[in-house]
């Protein structure tokens, strides 16, 4: 192997761009670019970064008086843009002016997670289930009584019955030339394999996408590009990708439901075959057990819009309370178990999460809340093996069973209560700014009545 910088100005050669993107999120998530002449990417951009982005117009980065920052693209997220002849891109790490790291660059907290696993002697391992929808069209009517949201879309149109759509099959999953579309512009373009991907539970075009675990940083790169995919290869057929957590009512919300696993020494540390109940190792319980210790606090990060609440209710698949279980599906930490002594695939899913969360901070406060079980040896308590939703309130309250918090203003204060764990990988003022942007993210929306809401008081 050849120097990396090295390695992709090859590779830009050998592909004929023209033109680079560098790409890059902010902390709310939302995917950005800055695209490049090929004659002013060479080995120095790689090493020290370019001086083009102005901090101040993203919000939650910098003061205007402190604006500018240099964007170093990673050599080995290297991608060539399907949808556009002779352009390749990178997604780039943050820089200040003299070098150092910019300290709210999100991508720095996925790191700086990696990193605390390894000094605890650990490699991480993650993957997600990205859900989303793909309408024909979405029309927003913001600030009017009418309906905030209208979709259009062919399976709406055939009426599908709103909970028998799951693994729907052809002529009647009407995206399906749309995944497969996706699916070769994942790996010819961006070197993503595509595993496994399926139409959702939910009516009207909701697909599910799965791509191959890998280290934390690599699995939060990866799903920024997914979506960034999507978006890209459904407004080339005329359609839409939606990644809300909740945009119809009285149906399933899309979810991101999060796999993760700690290894040692090229063995999966979840896995003990001596357990009788998943084969699951004293570490993962512990690991169990800080993402229920800092659940409530967590949300703030992996259900981090206002939207994400109305997906977190009963009767749709998504986790309410916490409590763990192997194969139950309304816990918030599942232990997949699909056959026994299998070693390499034992590992967790966390499911609250929702495709609105940042990649890299999600990845981080998972991987972060979970190795603070790890160091303090919380015990997750007991598994819960039935349907948690349809136990009645006083049993739950028996069982001690917590719930997650109802509102992004609950689990902000939750965040700003429950953060020394996640402060190890997310720099204080990365947080305190992410905390700030989604103060600002609530204000701005409870100032706005919702179209349902104007329906049920009206007669009051």
């Amino acid at each position: 192997m050849g120097e990396p910088a090295l390695d992709a100005l090859e590779r830009l050669d050998q592909v004929g761009a023209r033109w680079v993107e560098l790409q890059f999120l902010d902390l709310a998530g939302i995917h950005r670019r800055v695209v490049l002449s090929r004659r002013l990417v060479d080995e120095g951009v790689f090493s020290e970064g370019i001086g083009k982005l102005d901090g101040s117009s993203v919000r939650g980065f910098v003061e205007i008086f402190e604006s500018d920052l240099r964007l170093r693209p990673v050599p080995e997220t290297f991608s060539v843009i399907p949808w556009r002849e002779g352009v390749a891109g990178f997604l780039c790490a943050i820089h200040n002016p003299d070098g150092s790291r910019f300290q709210r660059d999100p991508r720095l907290a996925a790191e700086r997670a990696v990193e605390a696993a390894r000094e605890e002697g650990f490699d991480t391992l993650m993957s997600f289930e990205l859900e989303f929808f793909v309408f024909d069209s979405v029309e927003v009517r913001a600030g009017s009584y009418e309906s905030l949201v209208r979709v259009s879309s062919r399976e709406f149109q055939a009426a599908f019955p709103k909970k028998g759509s799951y693994f729907l099959a052809s002529p009647a999953d009407a995206m399906y030339g749309f995944a497969l579309e996706l699916a070769k512009a994942l790996e010819g373009g961006f070197g993503i394999p595509v595993e496994v991907f399926h139409h959702e539970v939910a009516a009207g075009g909701q697909l599910e996408v799965n791509f191959p675990a890998a280290d934390a940083v690599t699995a939060a790169d990866r799903l920024a590009s997914i979506k960034y995919a999507a978006r890209h290869v459904a407004a080339g057929m005329g359609l839409q990708a939606v990644f809300l957590p909740k945009i119809i009512p009285d149906d399933n919300g899309n979810g991101l439901h999060t796999h993760a696993s700690l290894w040692r020494g090229g063995e999966n540390a979840f896995y003990d075959p001596d357990d009788p109940y998943a084969e699951l190792s004293q570490v993962a319980r512990y690991f169990i057990g800080g993402l229920l210790e800092h659940g409530r606090a967590l949300s703030a990060i992996v259900s981090p819009t206002v939207n994400s609440y109305r997906r977190l209710v009963p009767g749709y698949e998504a986790p309410v309370y916490l409590v763990w279980s192997k194969s139950n599906r309304s816990a918030a930490v599942r232990v997949p178990f699909y056959k026994r002594g299998d070693a390499r695939g034992r590992r967790i899913e966390y499911r609250p999460p929702d495709p609105t969360a940042n990649p890299y901070l999600a990845a981080a406060a998972i991987i972060a809340a979970g190795l603070d079980g790890v160091r303090r040896k919380i015990e997750p308590g007991d598994p819960v093996d039935e349907n948690v939703y349809r136990m009645t309130p006083e049993r739950r309250r028996a069982l001690g069973v917590r719930e997650l918090p109802r509102s992004l203003d609950e689990a902000l204060d939750e965040l700003e209560s429950d953060s020394e764990w996640l402060r190890r990988v997310v720099p204080g003022e990365m947080l305190e700014a992410y905390i700030d942007l989604k103060r600002w993210e609530a204000r701005e929306l409870a100032a706005h009545p919702s179209a349902a809401e104007v329906a049920l008081y009206l007669p009051y």
